[in-house]
């Protein structure tokens, strides 16, 4: 069913499932039977083809990439529209099997084609491995994001990107300029991303206004979901045009801690079509 065509607005949702076995345990269907979700984007996925499938359930085409290694990472895209087109991967072998990066096309009711992206990039640690991964995949979105733009009519990066672009996306930045997730040099990346060179756009900021977050993930540590100490770091980054038909967006924060299905919160998007 073509939900896409029956009404004048698509919606797109994002969230880091933190694994999808243990979030549908939690209550992740029956958030997702009463969101009217046209695209659904998951990341940290961590679970074989046969149980995403399973899971999801039927009526949804399932674009789905599971990592090398299991139980890490793993991204996918559901949808209630037939792709076009489907691709895995970003387009480097070295993150050939990382599971961190899906798109499919589509052809909305107007005409227009949109490639939507499910992303998941590395959440890094200062002066190890794992932050040369980071930034080395963050370099590929830079080639990446303009192929994107110039093939398809409208582009949607969506997902948990795991930085916190500016001192409005963490509530304790100034604690945080040193560790992975708002060190300068991913920062700058973000300002590419968004700036004159690359030209996408932050459709959350630019609904939300200068505010404080508001906030996508919070550590399980602490106090820090029922302090709304979090992090900005699930994204719609957008080309231009697409952005500017965005009218709401909304994060999904469960009312209590104990009623959460994952650590981040699914970021819901309408796009005016």
């Amino acid at each position: 069913m073509d939900l896409a065509q029956q009404k004048d607005f698509l919606r797109i949702a994002t969230v880091n499932v933190n694994g999808i076995r243990a979030a549908y345990r939690k209550g992740m269907a029956e958030w997702l039977a009463g969101r009217d979700v046209d695209i659904l984007t998951l990341q940290e996925v961590r679970a074989p083809d046969a149980i995403v499938h399973e899971l999801i359930g039927e009526g949804w085409h399932i674009l789905h990439a599971e990592a090398a290694a299991k139980g890490r990472a793993g991204v996918a895209i559901a949808s209630r529209m037939k792709p076009t087109d489907t691709r895995i991967g970003i387009g480097e072998d070295y993150f050939a099997t990382s599971g961190r990066w899906v798109e499919a096309d589509f052809q909305l009711p107007n005409g227009k084609s949109l490639t939507v992206v499910s992303a998941y990039v590395h959440s890094g640690e200062v002066g190890t491995p794992k932050q040369d991964d980071k930034f080395r995949f963050m370099d590929v979105m830079t080639t990446r994001l303009p192929q994107l733009a110039a093939q398809s009519d409208h582009a949607v990066v969506t997902g948990d990107l795991n930085v916190g672009h500016t001192e409005l996306d963490i509530k304790n930045w100034k604690g945080n300029v040193k560790r992975a997730g708002f060190l300068p040099e991913e920062r700058a990346y973000f300002d590419r991303f968004f700036g004159e060179e690359i030209g996408w756009k932050d459709v959350h900021r630019g609904l939300a206004g200068n505010v404080p977050g508001p906030y996508t993930w919070w550590s399980q540590r602490g106090q820090a979901f029922d302090n709304d100490a979090g992090w900005r770091i699930d994204y719609h980054m957008a080309t231009p045009e697409f952005a500017a038909a965005a009218i709401t967006a909304v994060v999904d924060r469960a009312p209590s801690w104990d009623t959460r299905f994952s650590d981040h919160a699914p970021l819901v998007v309408d796009y005016q079509l």
